[in-house]
């Protein structure tokens, strides 16, 4: 709640910055450039409505208010710089570009006074409110609710060291969780909060925002299992340094005021990236909604001619953080495939239906999944969303295929592309080794690949 309020505040602080600023650049420019008496017209109106909106906008794709709770003077710096130069640069291209001027001369003192007069009115009150945010955690005002995994020396080491430093870095210990007995050598420091397998009712319980895990650097398969458990919480993980070697590219290193930890990274893809993405998934999949209306038309003939039976096929999936939804294909098999129980399809599985055949090949079955991404069910590039029954069976053998449903599932993926349709359990922890790839490396050039991949299997119906 106070993440929220404190998020609110700084929006409507840039708002009245960005209301400023146009201000003073409209009277600038009608002075200065234009050379004509200052007159209050439509355009300075409609430009005090529509230009700080679209400066919230851009805020909001550059992640500013994602948190601000952990803000720092050095981030907000570059975050108002890049900011200022692409808004910037975009007002002046859409809406000063026309004007008319007597020599060019203008318009690059247009440009130098739209940025200068943008970047002081926002900056200089976005670092007085972030000084004291900083100034705030330092003294131990406000911090992050903390819990500490383990009994050990060395948690108890850490948790000293954070206590006696001269300046805060603002983690809150409530408590400890314990890992093996209950008398630990932090009892006496720290509130007993229960045992590891209770870890996310506590959490939930006591509103944990830092878990720092207090493990040996032998106890790799336990420490791999915890942070499985905690991936896609939005909780920050801390581990001690001495596990580097297992968790090498996907954790950043922090050294806080003299605390060495490790922090686990979960997000691959930054934020501003993520928000271009959610844009490309929408309207990419509107324009194919559109367009594909003939193939759609075709397509539902083809499975309607095949087989007795409806043309979509819906079946419940697991997707972001759990949540479950229905996906949406075109029908490729013959009713009643599943009378017995869940099955997997196999290249000469005879329950698949001619025409089903050829579309699994062209992936053409998978063309209605452009609504589930236009709900948000689903993105255009992502993990394959898998079914709870198979889900069980995979985690039962690898627990980390949970990190998969931190990110939206997609139509295609990097597993699928790599490997394709799985016909057992085996085939699909193979497959998931190149979506947790994917996961480590998200990035938009690498959704372009492969999409572009994901292209060249419909157009060659070569898919497996």
């Amino acid at each position: 709640m106070l993440a929220s309020r404190k998020a609110t505040f700084l929006i409507i602080i840039d708002f009245f910055s960005a209301f400023v600023s146009w201000a003073l650049f409209f009277v600038f420019r009608k002075i200065y450039i234009e050379k004509v008496p200052l007159e209050i017209n439509d355009t300075f109106y409609y430009g005090i409505l529509i230009i700080p909106v679209c400066w919230i906008g851009l805020y909001f794709l550059q992640g500013t208010y994602a948190d601000v709770k952990r803000m720092f003077r050095m981030k907000i710096l570059s975050l108002t710089f890049f900011g200022t130069l692409i808004g910037s640069t975009s007002i002046f291209f859409i809406f000063l570009l026309d004007d008319t001027v007597q020599t060019y001369a203008h318009y690059y003192q247009s440009f130098l006074a739209l940025f200068a007069i943008q970047f002081l009115v926002s900056f200089i009150p976005r670092i007085v409110f972030t000084s004291v945010q900083v100034k705030k955690i330092h003294t131990g005002k406000e911090g992050f609710n903390a819990l500490l995994l383990g009994g050990s020396e060395k948690a108890v080491g850490i948790y000293k060291e954070i206590q006696n430093l001269h300046k805060s870095i603002g983690t809150q210990f409530i408590g400890f969780v314990n890992l093996n007995g209950i008398d630990t050598l932090l009892k006496d420091e720290l509130s007993y909060l229960g045992h590891v397998d209770d870890l996310e009712k506590i959490i939930e319980q006591y509103k944990v925002e830092e878990v720092i895990i207090a493990l040996e650097s032998t106890e790799h398969q336990r420490l791999s299992s915890i942070i499985t458990r905690l991936s896609g919480t939005g909780i920050k993980i801390k581990v001690l340094p001495d596990v580097f070697d297992i968790l090498a590219g996907s954790i950043k290193m922090t050294n806080i005021f003299g605390v060495l930890l490790l922090e686990v990274n979960p997000d691959g893809m930054p934020i501003w990236q993520q928000s271009i993405k959610r844009f490309i998934d929408i309207s990419l999949s509107l324009i194919a909604l559109i367009l594909l209306i003939p193939v759609y038309i075709f397509l539902a003939i083809a499975v309607k001619t095949s087989s007795k039976g409806p043309i979509f096929f819906r079946q419940e999936r697991i997707g972001l953080n759990g949540r479950k939804f229905k996906i949406i294909k075109f029908r490729t098999m013959y009713m009643d495939a599943e009378a017995k129980g869940p099955q997997l399809s196999s290249t000469f599985d005879p329950r698949i239906t001619k025409s089903g055949r050829f579309m699994r090949k062209a992936r053409l079955d998978e063309f209605p999944q452009f609504f589930n991404v236009l709900i948000g069910d689903m993105s255009l590039v992502g993990p394959r969303p898998e079914r709870q029954f198979y889900i069980d069976q995979i985690v039962a053998r690898e627990p980390q295929f949970l990190q998969l449903t931190t990110v939206r599932p997609g139509i295609t993926s990097w597993g699928q592309v790599k490997y394709g349709y799985a016909e057992n359990v085996d085939q699909m922890l193979q497959r998931m080794k190149f979506d947790l790839l994917y996961l480590k490396n998200m990035s938009l050039a690498l959704d372009l690949k492969i999409m572009l991949y994901t292209i060249l299997i419909i157009l060659k119906a070569k898919g497996k």
